[in-house]
């Protein structure tokens, strides 16, 4: 049968030449021709849905483009839990991750950089990964314009720790054979503190190798990062003032603040093979310069991937155990001097710690430490104390002092074991022997040893405790003598037992006032002068430490006058 003839649609285009209607020029652009019907539809559906799919393709490589550079998408993978919570809590939560891992700049970086992120997501999917990723921030991505371009620019600045720092001499050229990174401070990541300084890399670098035996010598000083305190400290009944005990004498930091420091920060060879396990690596453990260069310069490794850490600050005033044990190297020889300067040792005196221990001044403040080196070994050698160490501290007027405590110290416990050797001249025969003089033997023999003990130990060490030993080592004796109704020597004239030992040793040499000649008691007026003239200031006070200045229940006022009235 012939075909059927029909006249084109308005939207084909006809034999005549007219224009082709907007339906067939799409057609034709997707490459359709006229054909017969059934043909049309096929090829027309099969490229739509081919082009279809290539443009959701396109679409979500370019979604999931832009997605991979956000904070969320790191945050995906569970072992970056820390990590994000660690950004999400500092302060550059509101810089995306990839601000700082992508530096600026040349493309074929970035490049580099989105095929390692792209590597760590196969990683995970397959469970290759390792639990502890690693990643490096380059300098120009903490220094673009926009974050911290003027930093170098800024000059000295100070922390919230009050430590002083210039950036530019640490980023700048290689100090000490070290090219230092912003990271290589900047490297602390724990939640709240992200990419923060990190002290214990400032403490490796200014104190590793700077410790010779009880001296430290911080790269740059102590006063290149800290200036001295302006507050006065008060310790105990003594104030400190920094400014003023350097005016005196220019005197380390270590002399109160021995402790400063601790550790060693080595680097243990086991910490190389938590990277490597190549032996030509492991071989080169030594090589200094070449470690520094290939972790630190090219790779921004934190310097405690290897190093141990090292701790510094000062310890409170009053806080800590004596520091420099003698007895370390003499053994049972200073253990007496110790007690006496931390306040202890006598039998049934209460503790009374010197106003310098508690202000954690160590022994080698005064026994200057001598470092005497031979080729590669070092010796020290402990100088026996002096006046010096006086001093040093508190200036010349008190030249003299250490000699003339000494010297009036064992006059009075001279004076005092005559005065036990009275009471026990007394005694009769077999004493030791009698049960009946059991207490006073035991009692007598406490007070010989405090007195021997502050002998031995040298009352310097703490003047004040000393003091306080022998007073009462007096007040027992005198008890007995009075017991036994034996007249022992005169003691209450004793500048140490009558307490006129601070006016006479101390006050005068450094310009002290004298007691006030006039004093007010409850309301009352009263002559100081001519009590000081006629009787010891033990009458009525009792002595602590240094101004710790007690007055003596009113009875005693009492018992002088009462008499006088009577």
């Amino acid at each position: 049968m012939p075909e059927e003839t029909r006249e084109p649609s308005r939207s084909e285009p006809t034999e005549t030449g007219s224009r082709p209607t907007l339906r067939w020029r799409i057609l034709g652009w997707l490459g359709i021709r006229r054909a017969p019907e059934r043909r049309w539809g096929v090829r027309f559906r099969w490229k739509f849905y081919f082009y279809s799919v290539v443009f959701t393709l396109v679409a979500g490589l370019a979604g999931m483009s832009v997605y991979s550079t956000s904070p969320s998408f790191c945050r995906s993978c569970h072992i970056m839990e820390p990590y994000y919570q660690g950004w999400a809590n500092s302060k550059h939560h509101g810089v995306a991750c990839v601000d700082c891992h992508y530096p600026p700049g040349e493309t074929a970086t970035i490049l580099w950089k989105k095929f390692q992120a792209l590597s760590q997501v196969a990683k995970f999917v397959t469970r290759t990964y390792s639990s502890k990723p690693y990643a490096e921030v380059e300098d120009a991505s903490c220094l673009r314009s926009g974050c911290h371009a003027t930093r170098l620019l800024q000059g000295l600045v100070v922390s919230e720790k009050g430590v002083r720092f210039d950036h530019r001499p640490h980023l700048e050229g290689v100090r000490y054979g070290r090219q230092l990174r912003c990271v290589s401070c900047h490297s602390q990541v724990v939640v709240g503190k992200h990419i923060e300084v990190t002290w214990d890399t400032c403490y490796l670098c200014h104190f590793k190798g700077r410790q010779h035996g009880r001296n430290i010598e911080p790269l740059g000083g102590c006063l290149g990062c800290h200036a001295l305190p302006s507050r006065e400290i008060k310790v105990g009944n003594i104030v400190y003032n920094h400014a003023e005990f350097q005016r005196h004498a220019p005197l380390d930091c270590q002399t109160c603040h021995q402790d400063a420091v601790q550790g060693e920060g080595e680097v243990d060879e086991d910490r190389c093979r938590t990277c490597h396990n190549q032996p030509e690596k492991l071989e080169r453990y030594k090589d200094t310069p070449f470690l520094h260069a290939n972790h630190v310069t090219q790779h921004n490794t934190a310097c405690f991937h290897c190093h141990r850490e090292m701790r510094h600050g000062a310890t409170p005033a009053g806080t800590r155990k004596l520091a420099f044990d003698c007895g370390m190297c003499h053994t049972d020889t200073h253990d007496l001097q110790r007690q006496l300067y931390m306040g202890t040792g006598a039998k049934g005196v209460e503790a009374m710690p010197s106003p310098m221990y508690l202000a954690n001044v160590d022994c080698s403040a005064c026994h200057k430490i001598a470092m005497h080196s031979k080729d590669t070994v070092s010796k020290e050698v402990t100088v026996v104390g002096t006046e010096r160490g006086c001093v040093d501290c508190h200036g010349k007027e008190y030249l003299g002092i250490m000699e003339e405590v000494h010297n009036v110290l064992r006059k009075t416990i001279d004076s005092l074991d005559r005065k036990r050797e009275g009471i026990k001249a007394s005694l009769p025969a077999g004493w030791e022997d009698n049960l009946d003089f059991l207490v006073l033997k035991q009692e007598l023999a406490e007070i010989s040893y405090n007195l021997e003990f502050v002998r031995q130990s040298h009352a310097i060490h703490n003047i004040y405790y000393a003091a306080q030993v022998v007073r009462a080592a007096d007040e027992r004796l005198t008890s007995i003598a009075k017991q036994r109704k034996v007249t022992g020597g005169k003691t209450t004239d004793d500048p140490v037992i009558s307490g006129g030992f601070c006016a006479t040793m101390c006050h005068g040499r450094v310009g002290v006032k004298v007691p006030p000649l006039k004093v007010t008691y409850k309301g009352k007026e009263m002559p100081h002068e001519k009590h000081f003239e006629e009787m010891a200031c033990s009458t009525c006070h009792v002595f602590g430490q240094h101004k710790e200045i007690r007055l003596k229940t009113p009875t005693r006022c009492k018992k002088c006058h009462e008499e006088e009235q009577d």
